[in-house]
Protein backbone atom coordinates (compact mmCIF):
# COMPACT_ATOMS: atom_id res chain seq x y z
CA UNK A 1 0.00 0.00 0.00
CA UNK A 2 1.82 2.87 -0.97
CA UNK A 3 0.39 5.69 1.51
CA UNK A 4 1.66 8.74 1.81
CA UNK A 5 2.81 11.65 4.81
CA UNK A 6 3.76 14.88 3.73
CA UNK A 7 6.17 16.52 5.53
CA UNK A 8 5.16 20.40 5.66
CA UNK A 9 6.14 23.76 7.27
CA UNK A 10 7.59 27.02 6.76
CA UNK A 11 11.35 28.01 5.20
CA UNK A 12 13.90 26.94 7.03
CA UNK A 13 11.89 24.68 9.87
CA UNK A 14 14.23 22.15 9.28
CA UNK A 15 11.97 19.72 7.19
CA UNK A 16 14.62 18.54 5.05
CA UNK A 17 17.27 17.18 8.20
CA UNK A 18 13.72 15.55 9.50
CA UNK A 19 13.10 13.64 5.97
CA UNK A 20 17.00 13.21 5.64
CA UNK A 21 16.74 11.57 8.99
CA UNK A 22 13.62 9.46 8.27
CA UNK A 23 14.28 8.30 4.53
CA UNK A 24 17.31 6.23 4.05
CA UNK A 25 16.13 5.70 0.38
CA UNK A 26 16.65 9.83 -0.73
CA UNK A 27 18.25 12.78 0.61
CA UNK A 28 17.20 16.15 0.23
CA UNK A 29 20.00 18.67 0.00
CA UNK A 30 19.02 20.40 3.60
CA UNK A 31 20.53 24.27 3.07
CA UNK A 32 19.43 27.73 4.54
CA UNK A 33 18.31 28.67 1.10
CA UNK A 34 14.45 29.39 1.24
CA UNK A 35 13.38 27.26 -1.70
CA UNK A 36 15.90 23.91 -1.03
CA UNK A 37 13.29 21.94 -1.85
CA UNK A 38 11.07 22.57 -4.82
CA UNK A 39 10.61 18.83 -6.46
CA UNK A 40 9.00 16.90 -3.38
CA UNK A 41 11.91 14.54 -1.95
CA UNK A 42 10.15 10.94 -1.77
CA UNK A 43 11.23 8.62 0.20
CA UNK A 44 10.28 4.94 1.41
CA UNK A 45 10.59 4.72 5.25
CA UNK A 46 10.89 0.99 7.60
CA UNK A 47 7.79 1.59 10.04
CA UNK A 48 10.19 0.24 13.39
CA UNK A 49 8.16 -3.09 14.86
CA UNK A 50 9.86 -5.22 17.67
CA UNK A 51 7.57 -8.15 17.01
CA UNK A 52 8.86 -8.52 13.32
CA UNK A 53 12.37 -9.39 14.77
CA UNK A 54 11.08 -11.41 17.79
CA UNK A 55 9.20 -13.84 14.63
CA UNK A 56 12.18 -13.78 12.90
CA UNK A 57 13.98 -15.30 16.02
CA UNK A 58 11.90 -17.66 16.59
CA UNK A 59 11.63 -18.66 12.29
CA UNK A 60 15.05 -17.77 11.24
CA UNK A 61 14.11 -16.73 7.96
CA UNK A 62 16.30 -16.01 5.27
CA UNK A 63 15.21 -12.25 4.99
CA UNK A 64 12.82 -10.17 6.96
CA UNK A 65 10.84 -7.60 5.43
CA UNK A 66 9.21 -4.81 7.51
CA UNK A 67 6.32 -2.65 6.30
CA UNK A 68 6.54 1.19 4.93
CA UNK A 69 5.45 4.04 4.52
CA UNK A 70 6.08 6.76 2.00
CA UNK A 71 7.39 10.12 3.43
CA UNK A 72 7.33 13.16 0.65
CA UNK A 73 9.43 16.13 1.45
CA UNK A 74 7.26 19.13 0.80
CA UNK A 75 8.59 22.46 -0.78
CA UNK A 76 8.51 25.16 1.94
CA UNK A 77 5.19 27.30 2.32
CA UNK A 78 5.26 31.23 2.64
CA UNK A 79 2.50 33.09 3.55
CA UNK A 80 0.07 34.12 0.64
CA UNK A 81 0.34 30.49 -1.10
CA UNK A 82 -2.96 30.09 -1.22
CA UNK A 83 -3.04 33.08 -4.11
CA UNK A 84 0.06 31.23 -5.93
CA UNK A 85 2.75 33.71 -3.61
CA UNK A 86 6.22 31.82 -3.77
CA UNK A 87 5.78 28.39 -4.78
CA UNK A 88 2.43 28.01 -3.42
CA UNK A 89 0.46 26.70 -6.37
CA UNK A 90 2.73 23.70 -6.21
CA UNK A 91 3.41 23.45 -3.08
CA UNK A 92 -1.14 23.06 -2.86
CA UNK A 93 -0.77 20.43 -5.15
CA UNK A 94 2.24 17.97 -3.71
CA UNK A 95 0.01 18.54 -0.47
CA UNK A 96 -3.19 17.69 -1.57
CA UNK A 97 -2.02 13.95 -3.04
CA UNK A 98 -0.44 13.07 0.46
CA UNK A 99 -2.78 10.84 2.82
CA UNK A 100 -1.31 12.75 6.46
CA UNK A 101 0.43 15.49 7.05
CA UNK A 102 3.70 15.74 9.15
CA UNK A 103 4.19 19.32 9.91
CA UNK A 104 7.83 20.71 11.48
CA UNK A 105 7.16 23.84 13.67
CA UNK A 106 10.38 25.59 14.60
CA UNK A 107 10.42 25.67 18.47
CA UNK A 108 14.43 26.92 18.56
CA UNK A 109 16.57 30.59 18.37
CA UNK A 110 19.41 30.49 16.03
CA UNK A 111 20.44 34.22 14.19
CA UNK A 112 22.61 31.91 11.76
CA UNK A 113 19.29 30.48 10.14
CA UNK A 114 17.42 33.32 8.13
CA UNK A 115 13.88 33.50 9.41
CA UNK A 116 11.42 36.05 7.20
CA UNK A 117 8.79 35.58 9.85
CA UNK A 118 10.61 37.73 12.75
CA UNK A 119 10.87 36.39 16.97
CA UNK A 120 10.24 32.40 17.09
CA UNK A 121 6.37 32.17 17.68
CA UNK A 122 5.24 28.27 16.97
CA UNK A 123 1.90 28.95 17.43
CA UNK A 124 1.96 32.21 14.41
CA UNK A 125 4.03 30.08 12.30
CA UNK A 126 1.23 27.05 12.43
CA UNK A 127 -0.88 29.54 12.12
CA UNK A 128 0.29 30.74 8.23
CA UNK A 129 0.06 27.03 7.16
CA UNK A 130 -3.77 26.61 8.61
CA UNK A 131 -4.40 29.89 6.94
CA UNK A 132 -2.98 29.14 4.00
CA UNK A 133 -4.60 25.47 3.72
CA UNK A 134 -8.06 26.91 5.01
CA UNK A 135 -8.41 29.74 2.25
CA UNK A 136 -7.40 26.97 -0.58
CA UNK A 137 -10.38 24.77 0.52
CA UNK A 138 -12.63 27.78 1.42
CA UNK A 139 -11.95 28.39 -2.53
CA UNK A 140 -12.97 24.63 -3.53
CA UNK A 141 -15.87 24.34 -0.87
CA UNK A 142 -17.41 28.11 -2.08
CA UNK A 143 -17.34 26.70 -5.69
CA UNK A 144 -19.32 23.92 -4.74
CA UNK A 145 -21.92 25.28 -2.78
CA UNK A 146 -22.76 27.40 -5.49
CA UNK A 147 -23.47 24.44 -7.79
CA UNK A 148 -25.42 22.83 -5.25
CA UNK A 149 -27.17 25.58 -4.14
CA UNK A 150 -28.92 25.69 -7.87
CA UNK A 151 -30.01 22.02 -7.17
CA UNK A 152 -32.26 22.63 -4.66
CA UNK A 153 -34.74 23.67 -6.42
CA UNK A 154 -35.01 19.96 -7.30
CA UNK A 155 -35.78 18.80 -3.95
CA UNK A 156 -33.64 15.99 -4.06
CA UNK A 157 -32.99 15.05 -0.40
CA UNK A 158 -29.86 13.98 -1.24
CA UNK A 159 -28.83 17.63 -2.97
CA UNK A 160 -30.34 19.25 0.46
CA UNK A 161 -28.06 16.92 2.60
CA UNK A 162 -25.17 17.89 0.82
CA UNK A 163 -25.65 21.77 0.33
CA UNK A 164 -25.89 21.61 4.58
CA UNK A 165 -22.80 20.03 4.74
CA UNK A 166 -20.89 22.20 2.18
CA UNK A 167 -22.90 24.96 4.44
CA UNK A 168 -20.94 23.68 7.58
CA UNK A 169 -18.12 23.52 6.15
CA UNK A 170 -17.54 27.10 4.29
CA UNK A 171 -18.81 28.81 7.86
CA UNK A 172 -16.61 26.35 9.94
CA UNK A 173 -13.48 27.71 7.38
CA UNK A 174 -14.75 31.29 7.08
CA UNK A 175 -14.03 30.64 11.10
CA UNK A 176 -10.58 30.22 10.44
CA UNK A 177 -11.07 26.19 11.72
CA UNK A 178 -9.51 23.01 9.83
CA UNK A 179 -12.68 20.70 8.55
CA UNK A 180 -10.83 17.98 10.60
CA UNK A 181 -11.96 19.50 13.78
CA UNK A 182 -15.55 18.73 12.15
CA UNK A 183 -15.38 15.95 12.55
CA UNK A 184 -17.72 14.46 10.08
CA UNK A 185 -18.87 10.83 9.81
CA UNK A 186 -18.18 8.78 6.51
CA UNK A 187 -21.84 9.93 5.46
CA UNK A 188 -21.53 13.26 5.73
CA UNK A 189 -17.76 13.08 4.26
CA UNK A 190 -18.80 11.83 1.15
CA UNK A 191 -20.32 15.22 0.39
CA UNK A 192 -16.91 16.93 0.16
CA UNK A 193 -15.07 13.77 -0.93
CA UNK A 194 -14.88 14.81 -4.12
CA UNK A 195 -12.91 17.83 -3.43
CA UNK A 196 -9.53 16.60 -1.32
CA UNK A 197 -9.75 18.98 1.82
CA UNK A 198 -6.19 19.72 2.57
CA UNK A 199 -7.80 20.82 6.22
CA UNK A 200 -9.45 17.60 6.59
CA UNK A 201 -6.08 15.35 6.30
CA UNK A 202 -4.66 13.92 9.66
CA UNK A 203 -1.73 16.27 11.11
CA UNK A 204 0.88 15.49 13.15
CA UNK A 205 3.25 18.22 14.69
CA UNK A 206 6.84 18.19 15.10
CA UNK A 207 8.24 20.88 17.05
CA UNK A 208 11.70 20.81 16.09
CA UNK A 209 13.37 22.42 19.49
CA UNK A 210 17.36 23.04 20.30
CA UNK A 211 19.65 20.34 21.68
CA UNK A 212 19.14 21.40 24.98
CA UNK A 213 15.55 20.64 24.97
CA UNK A 214 15.11 17.44 23.16
CA UNK A 215 14.05 15.97 26.52
CA UNK A 216 12.10 18.74 28.32
CA UNK A 217 10.74 20.39 25.68
CA UNK A 218 10.82 24.61 25.94
CA UNK A 219 8.48 27.28 26.19
CA UNK A 220 7.65 27.12 22.43
CA UNK A 221 6.96 23.53 22.27
CA UNK A 222 4.72 24.05 25.16
CA UNK A 223 2.88 26.97 23.21
CA UNK A 224 2.64 24.54 20.20
CA UNK A 225 0.97 21.54 22.26
CA UNK A 226 -1.61 24.19 23.96
CA UNK A 227 -2.59 25.07 19.97
CA UNK A 228 -2.58 21.74 19.14
CA UNK A 229 -4.51 20.30 21.52
CA UNK A 230 -7.25 22.40 20.40
CA UNK A 231 -7.69 20.19 17.13
CA UNK A 232 -6.43 16.98 19.42
CA UNK A 233 -3.00 16.82 17.51
CA UNK A 234 0.02 15.11 18.71
CA UNK A 235 2.75 17.26 19.18
CA UNK A 236 6.29 15.21 19.09
CA UNK A 237 9.73 16.95 20.72
CA UNK A 238 12.54 16.33 18.67
CA UNK A 239 15.67 17.98 17.76
CA UNK A 240 15.78 17.15 13.79
CA UNK A 241 19.52 17.43 13.66
CA UNK A 242 20.82 14.85 15.96
CA UNK A 243 17.88 12.76 14.37
CA UNK A 244 19.85 12.88 11.00
CA UNK A 245 23.07 12.23 12.43
CA UNK A 246 21.84 9.39 14.15
CA UNK A 247 20.33 8.26 10.81
CA UNK A 248 23.81 8.65 9.18
CA UNK A 249 25.71 6.40 11.79
CA UNK A 250 25.69 2.88 9.88
CA UNK A 251 27.51 0.84 12.80
CA UNK A 252 24.84 -0.31 15.19
CA UNK A 253 27.68 0.27 18.06
CA UNK A 254 28.62 3.82 16.97
CA UNK A 255 24.53 4.09 17.18
CA UNK A 256 24.05 3.35 20.65
CA UNK A 257 27.25 5.41 21.97
CA UNK A 258 25.87 8.38 20.06
CA UNK A 259 22.49 7.87 21.92
CA UNK A 260 23.89 6.89 25.57
CA UNK A 261 25.58 10.17 24.89
CA UNK A 262 22.31 12.11 24.90
CA UNK A 263 20.51 9.69 27.23
CA UNK A 264 18.21 8.13 24.56
CA UNK A 265 16.57 4.84 24.57
CA UNK A 266 15.68 5.02 21.13
CA UNK A 267 15.69 7.57 17.97
CA UNK A 268 12.93 10.15 18.12
CA UNK A 269 12.34 8.98 14.99
CA UNK A 270 10.92 5.66 15.39
CA UNK A 271 8.20 6.92 18.01
CA UNK A 272 7.39 9.67 14.84
CA UNK A 273 7.74 6.79 12.32
CA UNK A 274 5.19 4.70 14.30
CA UNK A 275 3.03 8.05 15.09
CA UNK A 276 2.24 8.31 11.61
CA UNK A 277 1.76 5.20 10.79
CA UNK A 278 -0.97 5.20 13.13
CA UNK A 279 -2.31 8.58 11.80
CA UNK A 280 -3.15 7.02 8.73
CA UNK A 281 -5.20 4.22 10.41
CA UNK A 282 -3.04 1.88 9.36
CA UNK A 283 -2.19 -1.48 10.83
CA UNK A 284 0.38 -4.67 10.64
CA UNK A 285 -0.14 -8.52 9.87
CA UNK A 286 2.46 -11.08 9.46
CA UNK A 287 3.48 -13.74 7.46
CA UNK A 288 6.57 -15.95 8.78
CA UNK A 289 7.83 -18.84 7.01
CA UNK A 290 11.06 -19.91 6.18
CA UNK A 291 11.84 -18.18 3.50
CA UNK A 292 11.18 -14.87 4.91
CA UNK A 293 9.25 -13.02 7.84
CA UNK A 294 7.29 -10.29 6.94
CA UNK A 295 5.25 -7.46 7.89
CA UNK A 296 2.25 -6.22 5.61
CA UNK A 297 0.30 -2.72 5.85
CA UNK A 298 -3.46 -2.60 5.86
CA UNK A 299 -6.03 -0.43 7.06
CA UNK A 300 -8.06 -0.89 10.83
CA UNK A 301 -10.91 -3.02 10.20
CA UNK A 302 -10.34 -4.85 7.06
CA UNK A 303 -11.36 -8.20 6.36
CA UNK A 304 -8.62 -11.10 5.67
CA UNK A 305 -9.33 -11.37 2.08
CA UNK A 306 -8.90 -7.47 1.61
CA UNK A 307 -5.56 -8.19 3.73
CA UNK A 308 -4.25 -10.72 1.46
CA UNK A 309 -4.81 -8.95 -1.61
CA UNK A 310 -1.82 -6.86 -0.79
CA UNK A 311 0.78 -10.09 -1.32
CA UNK A 312 -1.62 -10.08 -4.41
CA UNK A 313 -5.07 -9.24 -6.18
CA UNK A 314 -5.57 -12.77 -6.79
CA UNK A 315 -5.56 -14.06 -3.15
CA UNK A 316 -8.02 -11.99 -2.61
CA UNK A 317 -9.95 -12.82 -5.73
CA UNK A 318 -9.72 -16.94 -5.01
CA UNK A 319 -10.10 -16.46 -1.11
CA UNK A 320 -10.83 -19.81 0.98
CA UNK A 321 -9.77 -19.06 4.01
CA UNK A 322 -7.39 -17.56 6.28
CA UNK A 323 -4.95 -19.40 8.94
CA UNK A 324 -4.54 -17.04 11.61
CA UNK A 325 -2.48 -17.28 14.95
CA UNK A 326 -2.53 -14.44 17.70
CA UNK A 327 0.69 -13.01 17.93
CA UNK A 328 1.24 -13.21 21.82
CA UNK A 329 0.05 -16.89 21.01
CA UNK A 330 2.73 -17.83 18.72
CA UNK A 331 5.32 -15.95 21.35
CA UNK A 332 4.16 -18.20 23.87
CA UNK A 333 4.07 -21.34 22.05
CA UNK A 334 7.23 -20.67 19.64
CA UNK A 335 6.53 -21.95 16.75
CA UNK A 336 3.13 -22.56 14.00
CA UNK A 337 3.38 -26.25 14.47
CA UNK A 338 3.15 -25.75 18.28
CA UNK A 339 0.17 -23.43 18.18
CA UNK A 340 -1.09 -25.81 15.76
CA UNK A 341 -1.01 -28.18 18.69
CA UNK A 342 -2.10 -26.09 21.07
CA UNK A 343 -5.28 -25.39 19.06
CA UNK A 344 -4.47 -21.82 18.86
CA UNK A 345 -4.03 -21.72 14.92
CA UNK A 346 -7.57 -20.49 13.58
CA UNK A 347 -9.34 -21.10 10.64
CA UNK A 348 -11.20 -17.95 9.36
CA UNK A 349 -13.64 -17.13 6.80
CA UNK A 350 -14.30 -14.33 4.33
CA UNK A 351 -15.67 -11.89 7.11
CA UNK A 352 -12.93 -12.18 9.74
CA UNK A 353 -11.38 -8.56 10.54
CA UNK A 354 -8.30 -9.09 11.07
CA UNK A 355 -6.59 -7.66 13.94
CA UNK A 356 -3.32 -5.64 14.88
CA UNK A 357 -0.47 -8.24 14.95
CA UNK A 358 -2.33 -11.35 13.18
CA UNK A 359 0.34 -13.98 12.06
CA UNK A 360 -1.61 -15.27 9.13
CA UNK A 361 -1.37 -17.66 6.22
CA UNK A 362 -4.09 -17.52 3.04
CA UNK A 363 -5.34 -20.19 1.07
CA UNK A 364 -6.73 -19.37 -2.36
CA UNK A 365 -7.90 -21.24 -5.61
CA UNK A 366 -7.83 -19.22 -8.62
Amino acid sequence: MALKAGIVGLPNVGKSTLFNAVSSSAKAQASNYRFCTIEPNVGLVDVPDDRLNKLAELVHPDRIVPTQIEIVDIAGLVKGASKGEGLGNKFLANIREVDAIVHVVRCFEDENILREEGAIDPVSDKEIIDTELQLKDLDSVERKFSRTEKLLRTADPKIKAEYEILKLCKEHLEKGKNIRELDLNKIEKSAIADLFLLTDKPVLYVANVDEASMHTGNKFSEALKKSAAAENALVIVMNNSIEQQIAELDNAEDKAMFMEEYHMNEPALNKLIRYTYSLLNLQTYFTAGVQEVRAWTIHNGWKAPQAASVIHTDFEKGFIKAEVIAYDDYLKYQSEAACREAGKLRIEGKEYVVKDGDVMHFRFNV
